[in-house]
């Protein structure tokens, strides 16, 4: 167990990143006394840097709203939170509100926010850095200005992305830009395919992750069929396919299916089986899985945080091991590993 001592030297380092200034005021939002501990650090790091700081502590839900759902917040509907949040400069959001329509109010109104989850031991190994920032936003450059991008792997995955329609969204693991939302222990770049135009097939192997099913690695070949920007079949034999398809249909939902983000992983800490090997494997949202480096993210469901109107509640992260990712026909991810030289990874880079 981390001492309150040891997370407040980390979180005050981390709001010197997000450029927390005395004349700042600083919300820490929580929900029950989930993450309690980091509360308190963050509150004391604020104060450490001089910054107006306070908490929002909300009722918790019960657990059957909470569980295998996103974008259904605690705050949903209460105007004096939402209205308190959006006079912050920076909000620390312990509770969670990713794929939310109250985050992105919130953020709109230039108020930045940073999403913290993970268990300390995570947040220490995956600390952000100005050389990581650098190398996401070379990969910002590039994805911006494509309008194709060509999945491939010798396991059979080939779908096209036609691109243009959303912006860009990147993820280094801070934020001091004005209405900018990061999440803390993170590094990758998104964006999605026109509505309609993605196409092909993707092959999920034997070690790939499904993020929401606690982080599970996949022990059976599954294949997804797409068409016009939506999986119109689930293919395989075993408990994973099976368990995929009944999970998707239990939404209920139609665009459960649709073909979210799109994008690859650039932090060089993180590990694809972390989660085998941590103690604290069951706290973690899955930073490790969708950031590690060379990941090809493919994801399902809600594209809200892209500016999409898609704000079902399933979601599925699934980062692909080995897939080579082409953009406009250039290659940027080659079976995993980085082929652009600005964001290759050293260990001397720091991350």
């Amino acid at each position: 167990m981390p001492t309150q001592l040891e997370m407040v030297k980390l979180f005050t380092t981390q709001l010197e990143l997000c450029k927390v200034t005395p004349e700042e005021t600083v919300i820490v939002l929580s929900e029950a006394d989930i993450r309690a501990d980091y509360a308190t650090a963050f509150l004391l790091a604020a104060k450490e840097l001089g910054a107006s700081a306070f908490q929002i502590n909300v009722a918790g839900r019960d657990y059957r709203e909470m569980r295998l759902t996103v974008g259904r917040t605690a705050i949903a509907g209460n105007r004096p939170v939402i209205e308190a949040l959006k006079q912050a400069d920076l909000v620390i959001d312990l509770m969670g509100m990713l794929f939310s329509h109250e985050q992105n109010e919130i953020c709109a109104s230039g108020t930045r926010m940073l999403f913290v989850h993970e268990p300390f031991d995570v947040l220490v190994n995956n600390f952000p850095s100005p050389a990581l920032r650098a190398r996401v936003e070379y990969g910002e450059k590039l994805l911006g200005q494509a309008r194709q991008m060509h999945i491939t792997s010798e396991y059979g995955t080939d779908v096209t992305y036609d691109l243009g329609q959303y912006r860009v969204m990147t993820q280094y693991g801070y934020t001091d830009t004005p209405g900018r939302w990061d999440h803390m222990g993170t590094g990758q770049v998104l964006s999605q395919g026109i509505d309609g135009r993605v196409n092909g097939r993707v092959v999920i192997m034997p070690g790939d992750v499904i993020v929401a099913f606690k982080n599970r690695h996949v022990e059976r070949e599954i294949e997804l069929t797409i068409k016009d920007g939506y999986v119109t079949k689930i293919d395989g034999e075993g408990m994973d396919a099976a368990l995929m398809s009944d999970f998707m249909d239990s939404f209920d939902d139609p665009r459960a299916y649709a073909i979210s983000h799109i994008g690859w992983g650039l932090l060089g800490s993180a590990k694809w089986y972390n989660n085998l090997i941590s103690a604290t494997r069951t706290t973690e949202i899955g930073v490790n899985s969708l950031s590690y480096y060379g990941n090809v993210l493919f994801s399902l469901g809600p594209n809200t945080e892209l500016g999409g109107n898609n704000d079902t509640a399933c979601h599925l992260d699934i980062p692909l091991r080995r897939a080579t990712l082409k953009l406009d026909g250039q290659t940027i991810v080659d079976n995993g590993r980085m082929a652009v030289a600005e964001m290759k990874y050293s260990p001397v880079t720091q991350h």
